[in-house]
């Protein structure tokens, strides 16, 4: 009897600890988020990186930053080499890049670094309209820690059109943002087919292999796990598990997004005055940009006679109103989900979980894990398990004698 209340006690407690998770004050801050891409000649992106990285707390147990984990969009790396003194070495894990520090770095320092990747399996052939191919990137995002400024320059070089709306300087789209922990931004650029060294063996759809059967199966197996172990105990988990897998056959992990923009051309090119030709986008002479504004437009800024632009939603160029010189261009991307809920699982090498919005970041999907800051927190007993299960052992008589 005494036994049988003991393992209550315990299951009880243990229960309790499962929800009793401490509040960790924030430990880093990224203050800047730089990722500059320039298309190659075959294809693959140069990405080039530049982050300031702000340790806030060294001490706790968790020690100094010695390392980055930055989530890369798949495991397709051409090379990948630091490009400041602070690199000392970059090693590849899957869909992380782990960037080692010239030295440790203590609370309040910033270590700032720069390296580049050269990433292949990035772009899908015909993906919303038949001769243009369409570039996805979502930077490595962080579960834990914010991202005080993000900014995407991408080289646009030959491309037809881009999301969201951005920023031009001289060759470059610009994107500036923030993330709060967890946050995700993607962007999009679209090419012609012949515009570089496309290969259609590497534009394969997203896969998303799993499905409704696979996660029955599991839940079953979990029930009856349930069943042999004990309910206080194995309640939380399930529920937990609900929650994380977030059912992914019925939800998927991408959703169209459509942008209807509104824009204005000029009637002859600002640069050397040449006449624009009907759906030029560049002056066929100097080539310079022919846009003369733009402004993405909800449906109810439509007037009325107009409203017919918004039943399109295949990517295109639509007359807007009677100015010959004004369109709408309609623009339907995959972009991540935001109600979509990945399994989580905790990285071995560091503190942050993996928020890959695919079963596997191979081939095109273009989606990017997200990045772990430094190793020590679950290496490190940082959330003292050893001791908590200590305590419950002694509070219960179950310790082990010697």
């Amino acid at each position: 009897m005494r036994n049988k209340i003991r393992l209550f006690v315990l299951s009880l407690l243990t229960f309790i600890m499962m929800f009793a998770v401490p509040v960790m004050a924030d430990t880093d801050e990224i203050l800047n988020y730089t990722i500059t891409v320039d298309v190659n000649d075959d294809a693959t992106l140069n990405l080039n990186y530049h982050i300031d990285w702000k340790v806030l707390d060294s001490g706790s147990g968790i020690g100094p930053l010695s390392w980055m984990k930055i989530g890369i969009p798949n495991r397709h790396v051409v090379s990948a080499v630091g490009k400041s003194d602070t690199v000392s070495r970059i090693s590849l894990s899957g869909n992380y890049a782990e960037v080692y520090l010239d030295r440790d770095y203590y609370q309040g320092e910033i270590a700032s670094v720069d390296f580049l990747v050269v990433q292949d399996y990035m772009y899908q052939v015909d993906k919303l309209k038949e001769g243009e191919t369409v570039y996805s990137f979502t930077p490595g995002w962080f579960d834990d820690i914010k991202v005080d400024e993000l900014e995407i320059r991408w080289n646009n070089n030959k491309a037809v059109a881009f999301t969201p709306d951005c920023l031009m300087d001289g060759d470059y789209n610009v994107w500036n943002t923030s993330l709060k922990k967890g946050g995700k931004y993607t962007v999009t650029m679209t090419y012609p087919n012949d515009a570089f060294g496309f290969d259609l063996s590497k534009s394969a759809e997203e896969d998303d292999s799993s499905t409704l059967g696979d996660t029955i199966a599991t839940i079953i197996a979990m029930i009856f796990g349930m069943i042999m172990i004990g309910a206080f105990i194995m309640i939380p988990v399930l529920i937990g598990y609900l929650f994380n897998a977030g059912f992914s056959a019925l939800n998927k992990p991408t959703i169209n997004k459509t942008t209807r923009t509104k824009v204005t051309y000029f009637d002859s090119c600002p640069g050397c005055g040449a006449p624009r030709k009907e759906g030029a986008k560049f002056c066929e002479y100097c080539g310079k940009s022919l846009v003369k504004s733009e402004e993405t437009i909800t449906e109810e800024q439509l007037k009325k006679e107009e409203k017919a632009a918004a039943a399109f939603t295949k990517n295109g160029e639509y007359r807007y109103g009677s100015s010959p010189n004004t369109f709408i261009r309609v623009s339907s991307v995959s972009v991540p989900n935001p109600r979509y809920r990945a399994p989580s699982s905790r990285s071995s090498g560091g503190s942050h979980h993996s928020s890959c919005a695919h079963s596997s970041c191979a081939c095109a999907c273009a989606c990017a894990c997200a990045g772990g800051g430094r190793a020590g927190c679950t290496m490190k007993d940082f959330y003292n398990t050893d001791l908590k299960l200590a305590a419950i052992a002694k509070a219960t008589g179950m310790e082990k004698k010697h």
